[in-house]
């Protein structure tokens, strides 16, 4: 009977442990990620590292990073080319990672001046009015051939009647 009533309460209690609520959650106890604090600077100072992990700031300025990979960190400021620096985690003397290269300095090169967009004349509006014959200049070759008539198209108005006297 004992061994019936230790196998029920053995059961019910692997049963209870994989079940166990959120507030029982035993991550909390694990370690956090060793950090290590990254200097950056610019020339020019006030540019905008961004770590590939999210964070940011405004150089010179300093971050505490997660030392348990490699981070990419792009630099960015208005009127400048982005740039790109990897660190990397290294184990120091002592066993605890830093990351090397500390601090990062970035010179950032000057953006080209955007192209300069060439701007079509307008298009002259098209009226009614005939526009007014070019004088010929008198020559004394051949006369050349006369250009093709043009085709007016209609106006949107009606016609004026003729005065009448």
């Amino acid at each position: 009977m004992y061994r019936v009533i230790a196998i029920v309460i053995g059961g019910l209690a692997l049963a209870a442990c994989s079940s166990t609520p959120d507030w029982m959650n035993l991550d909390a106890l694990k370690p956090a990620p060793m950090m290590d604090t990254v200097r950056f600077e610019s020339e020019p100072p006030g540019a905008e590292a961004k770590a590939s992990n999210g964070q940011t700031c405004r150089t010179p300025c300093a971050l505490a990073l997660p030392a348990n990979a490699p981070i990419a960190v792009t630099f960015t400021l208005n009127g400048y080319q982005p740039d790109s620096e990897n660190i990397e985690p290294i184990a120091n003397s002592n066993g605890l990672p830093e990351f090397r290269p500390n601090p990062v300095q970035v010179e950032l090169t000057p953006a080209p001046p955007p192209l300069k967009s060439v701007k079509k004349p307008a298009a002259k509006k098209k009226t009614g009015a005939k526009p007014a014959a070019k004088p010929k200049p008198k020559t004394s070759a051949a006369p050349a051939p006369a250009p093709q008539a043009q085709q007016q198209a209609p106006a949107p108005w009606p016609a004026t009647p003729a005065p009448t006297r």
